[in-house]
């Protein structure tokens, strides 16, 4: 069987730890892109089967450097995104319309089967938002450029490396409140980073010529909903104080301001919109590859670090036949 040559940019992050095992266990060969190899190289090289992954050195913008790794290439996934905006050049606009307009147009320049885009659910509403206009520019700039392609739009993606649950949990455990933005009410479908991983497999392998599909989980849960499931699992009681609009906007302007923002102006903007299908797309399920992971069922395995007693207040230390053995 020809082994399929596959460039990865983002392939550092979440989603692509788990992208990487599940391509090169199917007789893929990975090439992913980092801007700082000693920094994540030795993650990447420990995701997949020896062999069957390369790792490059390229900043994201060095084109010529980019250009001649499509020369081999039969596929390319973009995962790259940020959730705001910091550093000088790391931009909503860069990183989300620019960067992967350029992957789009080397696509089609050097005739690749498929390119797989990460894009974000419900970005058609959020019309205030700067983070979904410059996803939504960067969707149309793809398909105009490189019709086959194909946009994944997953509604939040968690796993025990997101930067969603764990922080969550981590800021339930020391606060003793936590605000509810719009009362807790907006709607998602949280998507497991595996089932995300077998989607994207699945419009590699399969030719699939859908240009949108939208991945959710398979529960629509409210943000209350999910901070409640969340304080149950760490075994924890907090107070949930819905938040005036006027003091949201207030607490997003200082926050934004830390290394690493809790919560900015955008995002609080984002919250407004519920993440969950639209209806004018097909989902993963109608493509055949429905969700199976639940949120609770997932985090509980390893929501044990944010306990009181970290790894060993588990169940398995806790329960009656342990404690008799």
């Amino acid at each position: 069987m020809k082994v399929k040559n596959c460039l990865i940019f983002g392939g550092s992050g979440q989603i692509g730890s788990f992208l990487i095992r599940k391509l090169t266990k199917n007789n893929f060969k990975v090439t992913v892109i980092t801007r700082n190899i000693h920094q994540k190289g030795l993650k990447i090289k420990t995701q997949g089967n020896a062999g069957f992954i390369e790792i490059k050195e390229i900043k994201i913008f060095e084109e010529n450097k980019i250009e001649k790794l499509f020369s081999e290439a039969d596929y390319c996934i973009n995962l790259v995104g940020i959730l705001y905006e910091k550093k000088k050049g790391n931009t909503f606009k860069n990183i989300h319309t620019i960067f992967p307009t350029l992957l789009a147009k080397l696509c089609k320049k050097h005739n690749l089967k498929h390119f797989v885009h990460i894009s974000a659910l419900g970005i058609n509403d959020a019309t205030d938002s700067q983070y979904a206009k410059s996803k939504l520019e960067g969707e149309n700039n793809i398909l105009s450029n490189f019709p086959k392609s194909t946009i994944l739009r997953p509604s939040i993606v968690f796993s025990n490396s997101d930067n969603f649950s764990t922080q969550f949990m981590t800021l339930l455990s020391r606060l003793p409140f936590f605000p509810l933005y719009y009362s807790g009410k907006t709607k998602f479908m949280p998507i497991h980073a595996t089932d995300l991983t077998n989607v994207i497999y699945h419009v590699l392998s399969n030719k699939t010529e859908t240009q949108v599909i939208e991945c959710v989980g398979p529960e629509v849960l409210t943000f209350k909903e999910i901070l409640q499931i969340l304080l149950d699992l760490i075994k924890k009681r907090r107070l949930l104080l819905p938040v005036p609009l006027y003091l949201a906007k207030f607490s997003a302007k200082l926050f934004q301001l830390l290394p690493k923002p809790l919560l900015t102006e955008d995002q609080l903007r984002l919250l407004k919109y519920d993440n969950i299908p639209s209806g004018k797309y097909k989902t993963n399920s109608d493509i055949g590859i429905p969700s199976k992971l639940f949120f609770k069922d997932e985090v509980n395995k390893y929501a044990f670090m944010w306990k009181d007693g970290g790894e060993f207040s588990t169940d398995k230390y806790n329960s009656e036949n342990f404690k008799k053995n």
